[in-house]
């Protein structure tokens, strides 16, 4: 029998958790999405962990010790996973594996931690053309039919990518304040994804993980390679060329900073991935990035 998408998601997370650099991963994220309501419940003791901001000043001055506020809080939360489905998404990330086999270990694993903190997971898939919708659910087994979802849809042969079509359906049919992981190609991020991402971020949380392109002048002149987006090939004497390596660098460089200012700058949390081996610390880096910022 096949292996299952989330049995991998499972596997990555056991040889995460046994190497001593962390403890076990649902031991550090125990609650995955922090959040509130706006209920007010009661007063409690300080215990070393509470947020600060979370002290009563008031209620404290009248006590010898500090108290902090507590909250009703949201049972369920509701996380999406946005995937760019588009041929783009079906290149060969810097690992030398599928990019799309990168992003589905990644809505895997926070898939997985979101589902057993009793939260809902959906999932928002698509190309430049065309956009699909699978609906919110609570169990391993559609999580499971959701990362098939992401694989079957992305291949070579398909439309071209764009994460933008897939937000602008966010923006029209998501109305309940809901978590977002963005999966998206390595690419620039124009003023309408811009304007998009200022819309969703004003109701929704945004995570955004970027699947890494691998870098065309470093493969070896054997192996024969192509631009997916518009199926030119790229000659070696062409690509392996210490010119075109360094403009592809520096444009890279570039392309990376201009990615993280704007995300920055609209207090969305972002990391990158390059490899599946890379995704369990990726995820918790973006994860970590998402708690500082609240």
């Amino acid at each position: 029998m096949a292996t299952t998408h989330l049995l991998r998601v499972k596997s990555a997370l056991f040889v995460h958790a046994r190497r001593p650099a962390r403890s076990l991963l649902e031991g550090e994220y125990a609650s995955l999405f922090h959040g509130r309501s706006l209920d007010y419940d009661d007063l409690r003791g300080y215990v070393p962990g509470d947020e600060v901001r979370d002290i009563d000043w008031k209620a404290t001055a009248r006590h010898d010790a500090p108290l902090v506020k507590r909250y009703v809080a949201t049972r369920k939360h509701h996380l999406l996973l946005v995937a760019d489905t588009g041929r783009g998404m079906a290149a060969t990330a810097p690992s030398g594996e599928p990019k799309k086999d990168v992003a589905i270990l990644a809505a895997g694993l926070l898939g997985y931690l979101a589902l057993r903190h009793g939260d809902l997971v959906g999932l928002v898939r698509g190309t430049a053309e065309h956009t699909e919708a699978h609906e919110l659910r609570g169990t391993e087994g559609h999580l499971e039919v959701l990362l098939r979802a992401i694989d079957a849809a992305t291949d070579l042969e398909g439309e071209q990518s764009d994460v933008a079509a897939q937000l602008q359906w966010v923006v029209r049919h998501v109305r309940r304040r809901t978590i977002l992981l963005v999966l998206a190609d390595d690419r620039d991020l124009g003023p309408e994804l811009e304007a998009l991402l200022r819309r969703l971020r004003a109701q929704h949380e945004i995570l955004w993980l970027t699947v890494e392109d691998a870098d065309p002048t470093l493969v070896p002149a054997a192996v024969g390679t192509y631009d997916v987006a518009d199926g030119y090939a790229l000659p070696a004497e062409v690509r392996l060329d210490p010119r075109v390596r360094e403009a592809y660098s520096a444009e890279r460089v570039r392309r990376v900073e201009a990615t993280a200012t704007l995300l920055a700058r609209l207090g969305i949390a972002h990391g990158r991935v390059a490899s599946a081996e890379g995704v369990v610390p990726a995820v918790l880096a973006l994860l970590e990035r998402q708690r500082h910022a609240r």
